[in-house]
């Protein structure tokens, strides 16, 4: 009798821990009825808040806190491995890794690839029901739609009042951004924080549109300057006359008047999508298929007379482009734009530092951004990504990815990121661009935006998140094969002959069966 009952006592005592919730090591809770039953407005009432020991706390930003007591050490010995598309934010994010190293005592190993290998990585890792890596860039569209069923809903960790909290909860994220990079098909769970939020937008020299302004207005009667009210029908006629007057000798400065990341490749789809969402075009029916996603898009749109036209222009367009055009991914393009050759691209926003770094670029001081140019309305395809924990981690080191997330993903760790020497990115955090010396940053010349480069786009790229500008392009589970298809056909289109109309057939058709529809 004496045994069963220690037995009894023992069972108890086990099932009491693994209610306690998530941690790195055994801590002590209160398991008496009375307390159990406490209302979680009570618990929240009770719970202090104190700031994490982290050095060097920048001020006016939010802090990352945690209930007083809670040992930030105690996952020491830790390590995470975190894989990540090889962005301007990891390199930085990476750079400055030691500060949360030292505070916590995990070791983080950040690796850094192009985006189709990390899709590749992280897939064989979920598949295989492993946790090689406990970290994931979790790409909105490659990632999180086929794989959110891989993630952890992060809400496990934000609802624990005994875990270190959000700083400035869910509330100062980007709304749209997190919808797109934290759930999928439903917001039943979180599965990810914004990270990073790569814009495409339009970068032109400025200093060639100021010397030839008057003279394209004489020809042309109207300005050419960029701005939210071009045209991609102007941009096209700007384009061509630029490279008229390089090839007359009237131009001198550059060598094309555009340049296109239409390389066969993920880039190809995101140049041409821009034309294809501004000409009133989409690729499916579903309206909910850019932001929380889908598991079933509907049929295909690419069929319509809107995607058709847009498809006709793309090829007009990319005939007057730099010829390296169908060559350039992003990279490619941004570095022919750094080298002077061409006047205007369309690319990612945080390819404003490369611009401005006189060791890697010939154009510093020249360049202005805008938004992309309408034709029933201005698209600006939108890039982010978010943070993610895999399914696979186990139980003690869960503790330990969400403390790097909450860290990683903070408004403290953001600016860091946006400062950094090594990288930088633009912030997915409303209250960091309250900061003054942010907001002075964004304007041309100022001693902030040259510590800061990267904000000199940031006031395009706000009007480019605004609901009207944004562009979200599908977020589905077969996303990554209809990706692929998208680019090889639209590939044709430009190099081998293949009408606008056979594409958007091709595509469309392929599309359908992908989807079952």
């Amino acid at each position: 009798m004496k045994k069963i009952l220690i037995i009894i006592m023992v069972s108890i005592l086990m099932v009491s821990l693994t209610l306690t919730g998530i941690g790195c090591k055994e801590t002590e809770k209160e398991t008496t009825t009375e307390k159990e039953t406490t209302t979680e407005k009570e618990t929240t009432t009770e719970v202090k808040l104190v700031d994490a020991p982290f050095s060097d706390y920048v001020e006016g930003l939010l802090k990352i806190q945690a209930p007083e007591g809670f040992d930030w050490k105690q996952c020491q010995g830790i390590t995470l491995n975190f894989i990540s598309e090889n962005t301007t934010p990891s390199v930085a994010l990476e750079a400055d890794i030691k500060v949360f190293e030292d505070v916590t005592g995990i070791t983080v190993n950040i690796e850094q690839a192009a985006l189709d290998v990390v899709v590749e990585k992280v897939g064989l890792d979920v598949n295989a029901k492993s946790s090689k890596y406990q970290l994931i860039y979790a790409d909105p569209y490659q990632i999180l739609s086929k794989h959110s069923q891989n993630l952890i809903d992060l809400n496990t960790f934000i609802n624990n009042p005994d875990l270190p909290s959000v700083p400035g909860g869910l509330e100062d994220f980007m709304a749209s951004q997190l919808e797109v990079c934290g759930y999928m098909n439903n917001k039943d769970a979180l599965y990810a924080l914004p990270y990073d939020a790569p814009t495409m937008l339009l970068a032109y020299r400025t200093d060639v549109f100021a010397k030839y302004k008057d003279l394209f207005h004489e020809e042309n009667g109207y300005d050419w300057t960029p701005g939210p009210n071009l045209t991609w029908d102007q941009f096209y006629e700007i384009g061509s006359w630029i490279n008229g007057k390089v090839a007359d000798g009237t131009i001198t400065e550059v060598k094309y008047g555009t340049g296109h990341q239409a390389k066969q490749y993920d880039s190809l789809m995101c140049d041409f999508s821009n034309v294809l969402a501004a000409f009133g075009g989409s690729y499916f029916e579903d309206p909910n298929v850019g932001s929380i996603g889908t598991l079933n898009p509907g049929k295909s749109m690419l069929t319509s007379e809107e995607a058709l036209e847009a498809a006709e222009f793309y090829k007009k367009l990319i005939e007057i482009a730099a010829p390296g055009s169908t060559s350039w991914d992003w990279s490619g393009v941004a570095e022919a734009f750094a080298v002077g050759n061409i006047a205007m691209t369309p690319n990612w926003h945080e390819f404003s530092a490369f611009f401005e770094d006189s060791s890697q670029s010939q154009v510093v001081g020249n360049v202005g951004w805008t938004i992309l140019p309408k034709k029933v309305r201005n698209a600006n395809i939108y890039g982010g990504t978010g943070i993610s924990i895999s399914k696979y981690t186990s139980e003690k080191e869960q503790l330990a990815a969400w403390m790097f997330i909450v860290w990683a993903t903070s408004p403290q760790a953001q600016y860091a990121c946006l400062t950094s020497d090594v990288g930088g990115s633009t912030p997915t955090r409303y209250s960091v661009y309250e900061l003054p010396d942010v907001i002075n940053g964004m304007q041309v010349g100022t001693e902030e935006s040259k510590r800061m480069p990267n904000l000199l786009s940031s006031g395009a790229v706000m009007e480019a998140w605004k609901t009207d500008n944004i562009y979200m392009r599908p977020k589905f589970p077969q996303w990554v094969q209809l990706d692929t298809i998208i680019y090889t056909e639209l590939s044709k289109m430009l190099t081998t002959g293949q009408s606008p109309a056979d594409t958007m057939k091709n595509i469309a058709n392929q599309c359908n069966t992908l989807t079952g529809n």
